[in-house]
């Protein structure tokens, strides 16, 4: 057995663990620590099939910015898990319905997906072989397609503007922050001096 695969069975067995054990774990920070080791194992595989920067956006990403909020959220918060699971317990039923139809759905798939014949060709095409893969994307990403990226990244700026608008409330009632009179203030009248007499308070 040379080394790539037995890398790729390691990976892939250490994927199907940590993913298995996320879901059945009773304490929700070991499943997130498991989620990690998910993630890590499926970059592995990815810098096994020569998608390097696949692997270290799912790195930086998931396990960096994803897996850490989840593991601050769940240990931060006073969640009833038991509460939480009395409710999950109500729609069982119908989530085994749902999971047996997408079963069925990915064998239906699987089982009729065949190689296009001109599937190696078209890929060739688009990604030279001259280049690295981090480097042939991005020089699809900013020559090719530069004026789409810009313009998903404007979609993305839009709805995240919107999404602070559409949230943001002035409450009256909150006392807030004005930095300008903090910064016009004249200091002879922001303090006050008192003569504070022995054996008597303010």
């Amino acid at each position: 057995m040379t080394i790539a695969a037995f890398s790729f069975y390691l990976f892939a067995v250490s994927l199907l663990a940590g993913g298995l054990f996320t879901v059945v774990s009773r304490n929700p920070v070991h499943s997130v620590l498991w989620l990690i080791l998910a993630f890590l194992s499926a970059a592995g595989l990815f810098v096994l099939l020569g998608a390097e920067f696949v692997a270290m956006l799912l790195i930086i990403v998931y396990v960096g910015a994803v897996a850490v909020l989840f593991l601050f959220v769940v240990m931060m918060l006073d969640v009833d898990f038991a509460e939480l699971k009395a409710e999950m317990a109500k729609y069982m039923p119908l989530a085994l319905l749902i999971g047996i139809i997408l079963l069925m759905q990915f064998g239906i798939a699987f089982g009729n997906w065949q190689m296009a014949t001109g599937a190696e060709g078209a890929r060739a095409a688009v990604t030279p072989t001259d280049l690295e893969n981090t480097k042939a994307l991005g020089m699809l990403l900013y020559d090719k397609y530069f004026l789409l990226f810009q313009l998903a990244g404007l979609i993305l700026l839009v709805a995240m503007m919107g999404a602070i608008v559409l949230t943001l409330r002035h409450r009256s009632d909150v006392k807030r922050q004005d930095v300008l009179a903090q910064m016009y203030r004249d200091p002879a009248k922001a303090m006050e001096l008192k003569d504070v007499k022995p054996g008597q308070g303010l």
